[in-house]
C-alpha cells in the first residue's frame, strides 16, 4: 500500500491493519509493516503503534521516513490505535547498519486535524506542506466528512497546529483526497486535484495563478491516474514539466478510464495542456522515473476505480515514456506481467536501476483465493508477491555495460551550486555521461509524493576512457532540489551504474 526505498538500499513496505499477513510479530499479531532486502529477498516484520491506512508521507530532511495520519483501530488488534491524527518515524541509514530491522518509533506528536488521504509536499525549508484528507474515512460526498486544508509541520514533524482552508481541494469536492503536488523551481507548489489545477504559494497562502483544466475524466482519487514532475537540468533552466496520465469517471466497476495524458510547464508565459494518448485507458497507472530520464508507467486497471472491489481488467503492460520525443511518439510498451496490480500497488526504483513492482490488495480484508461473483468483486487476491522489471537500458547485452566503480568524493552535498567529484570505471568505447540526483519519494495509491530527478552538470568526462574522473555540480538551491536523501547514478550510454544515497542539505 506505501513504499519506499530506504537509504540503506532496502525497501519498506507499510500497510494497514488486517486480519491476515505474512508475518508475524514477537507478540502473536500479524505485521502491518515491513523492510524487504531487495537483493537477498529477506523480509523483517516491523511494528507501528497507530493504523496508518492510507496515509501520505516524505523523507524528512535528516534521512527519516515518515508517514503523516492514517485511519481508524480495529478491535481484532487491539495493539495498534486511532491513526488518524498519528506521525510515524523510520530510522534507517546508509552507514549504521544497527537501524536495520528497527520498528517504526511514535512519540506521540500529533498532526492538527484527523487527515486519511492526505498527499505531504516537502519545501525548500524542509518543513511539510500537508494537504487535504477525510476527517472519518467516511462518504466524500458529505462535506462534514472532509478536510480540504492544509498545515505545515516543521523539519522534524511537528506541526504548527493550524488548518488552513486550500480552495481548490474545496471546490472539487468530492474528487479532493490526494492531490497531485510538485515544488517548483521558484519555491511555489503545482497542485493538481480532480480536473483543476493551479501554481500555489505556501508563504503568503495565495494563489499565484489558476491553471487550465486538465481535458479528460477526473485525475485524483477515487479515480487516480499518475503524475510526473519530468527531469530538471540546468538546460532546460530547471523549469517544471508535468505530465499526467490516467484516470477515469467515477467510483464504480462499470466506470470507463482514461487513456489521455497532459503535459504542461506551469511557469510558463501562456500555460496549457499538451494532450497524447496512452495506448489504452487505465485507472491506477503510476509513473516512475529512470536515470535514463525516460518514464515506466505501470500497474493499474482498465475498468473501474480506486476502493474495494471496483476494478477489473487489469493493465499489464509496461509503458516507456520518452519525454524527449515529440508527441504522439513519446510511448512504447514493453512486457507484459501475469499478475494483476490494482488498488493498493506500488513501484519504485531500486539502487540497481531496476523497477520493483509490489502490492495489490483490493479487497477490505485479504483474499487468498479468487471469489466469483460477489459485490463488491473478489474476484481478484491480495496479493503478496514481487516483481521486478528490468529496463531496456540493463537488458541483453546492456546488462554486462554497466559503469562499476563508483566512488563520491562525499555523500554529504549541499544544494547550494557547490561541486563533488565523481570517480568510475567506464566500458570502452563509450561516448556520452549522464549524473543524476534521484529522490524516489513516499509511493502510494498510484501517487510518488515528492519524487523527482535533477541532471546535474559535468565535467572532465573524456570520451573512449576507462577510467573517468568527473567534477559534478549540485542545483543551485533547495527550491530545485529540496533537503533530504537522494541517490546519484551515473549513466554512461544511457547504462546506469549502481547508484549510492547520499544526503543533501
Amino acid at each position: 500500500m506505501h513504499a519506499g526505498l530506504l537509504p540503506n538500499g532496502k525497501v519498506v513496505f507499510l500497510d494497514k491493519v488486517e486480519n491476515y499477513t505474512q508475518l508475524k510479530l514477537p507478540n502473536g499479531q500479524y505485521a502491518y509493516s515491513a523492510e524487504y532486502d531487495p537483493n537477498t529477498r529477506a523480509v523483517v516484520p516491523l511494528s507501528y503503534k497507530t493504523n496508518a491506512f492510507c496515509s501520505g508521507g516524505a523523507f524528512l530532511a535528516d534521512g527519516r521516513f515518515v508517514s503523516i495520519g492514517g485511519n481508524a483501530p480495529l478491535d481484532f488488534d487491539p495493539t495498534v490505535g486511532d491513526g488518524f491524527n498519528a506521525v510515524r518515524y523510520l530510522s534507517r541509514s546508509a552507514s549504521d547498519a544497527s537501524l536495520n530491522g528497527q520498528s517504526w518509533s511514535e512519540p506521540g506528536n500529533k498532526i492538527a486535524s484527523p487527515r486519511w488521504y492526505a498527499s505531504v509536499q516537502t519545501m525548500p525549508d524542509g518543513t511539510l506542506f500537508v494537504a487535504s484528507g477525510s476527517k472519518n474515512g467516511l462518504d466524500p460526498t458529505n462535506p462534514d466528512n472532509n478536510n480540504p486544508t492544509y498545515e505545515i509541520l516543521n523539519a522534524v514533524g511537528i506541526t504548527s497546529g493550524n488548518n488552513i482552508p486550500l480552495e481548490i481541494l474545496n471546490k472539487n469536492q468530492p474528487y479532493y483526497m490526494y492531490p497531485f503536488i510538485h515544488l517548483m523551481n521558484n519555491g511555489q507548489l503545482f497542485i493538481q486535484v480532480a480536473k483543476s489545477a493551479e501554481i500555489f504559494n505556501v508563504g503568503t497562502n495565495a494563489v499565484v495563478k489558476a491553471l487550465p483544466d486538465l481535458p479528460g475524466d477526473f485525475r485524483t482519487y477515487p479515480n487516480t491516474g499518475g503524475s510526473v514532475l519530468l527531469p530538471l537540468s540546468s538546460a532546460n533552466g530547471y523549469a517544471p514539466d508535468v505530465v499526467i496520465c490516467g484516470g477515469g469517471a467515477y467510483q464504480d466497476i462499470t466506470s470507463p478510464t482514461d487513456p489521455s495524458c497532459g503535459r504542461i510547464q506551469p511557469l510558463s508565459a501562456n500555460p496549457t495542456w499538451q494532450m497524447e494518448s496512452m495506448p489504452e485507458g487505465r485507472g491506477m497507472v503510476e509513473g516512475t522515473l529512470l536515470p535514463d530520464g525516460s518514464v515506466i508507467w505501470v500497474n493499474g486497471c482498465n475498468l473501474g476505480a480506486q476502493g474495494f472491489g471496483v476494478a477489473k481488467n487489469p493493465t499489464l503492460e509496461v509503458l516507456i515514456y520518452d519525454p524527449a520525443k515529440p508527441v504522439g511518439q513519446r510511448f512504447t510498451t514493453g512486457p507484459t506481467s501475469g499478475i494483476a496490480r490494482l488498488y493498493h500497488s506500488v513501484a519504485l526504483l531500486l539502487l540497481d536501476g531496476t523497477l520493483m513492482i509490489a502490492g495489490s490488495n483490493p479487497v477490505e480484508q485479504p483474499v487468498l483465493t479468487p471469489v466469483p461473483n460477489r459485490v463488491p468483486s473478489e474476484d481478484f487476491v491480495t496479493e503478496f508477491r514481487v516483481e521486478i522489471y528490468t529496463p531496456p537500458y540493463l537488458s541483453g547485452a546492456n546488462a554486462n555495460k554497466r559503469p562499476t566503480g563508483m566512488t563520491l568524493s562525499s555523500k554529504s552535498l549541499k544544494a547550494d551550486g557547490s561541486t563533488f567529484t565523481v570517480k568510475f570505471t567506464a566500458p570502452a568505447g563509450n561516448k556520452a555521461v549522464k549524473v543524476a540526483l534521484y529522490h524516489g519519494g513516499f509511493v502510494t495509491h498510484s501517487v510518488h509524493m515528492n519524487h523527482r530527478m535533477i541532471f546535474l552538470d559535468t565535467t572532465g568526462f573524456a570520451a573512449g576512457a576507462t577510467s573517468q574522473t568527473l567534477a559534478v555540480k549540485m542545483p543551485p538551491n533547495r527550491n530545485v532540489a529540496q533537503p533530504g536523501p537522494y541517490v546519484v547514478y551515473v549513466t554512461v550510454d544511457g547504462v546506469p551504474a549502481v547508484g549510492q544515497f547520499v544526503s543533501v542539505a
